[in-house]
């Protein structure tokens, strides 16, 4: 499942980017994805949006078993 949601973090990580931030994966437990949001994503008051609505969809639907993906 790692080298999948790796994968799956390398299809979204140019748009991050693209507005000056980045996804860092710190671990998975379970079914749960565990990352950092690195650079503008990092303290962007939207970062929870982006998290949510950006990475956790875009993993969940190129990774069979991801319940979720939480920011550490």
């Amino acid at each position: 499942m790692k080298e999948d949601v790796i994968k799956a973090l390398e299809g979204i990580r140019p748009h991050l980017q693209r507005d000056g931030g980045d996804v860092e994966l710190v671990a998975i437990e379970g079914d749960v994805v565990k990352v950092r949001l690195k650079g503008a994503c990092g303290g962007c008051p939207m970062s929870q949006l982006t998290l949510k609505n950006g990475i956790e969809r875009h993993v969940k639907a190129q990774v069979k078993g991801v319940r979720s993906v939480e920011a550490v």
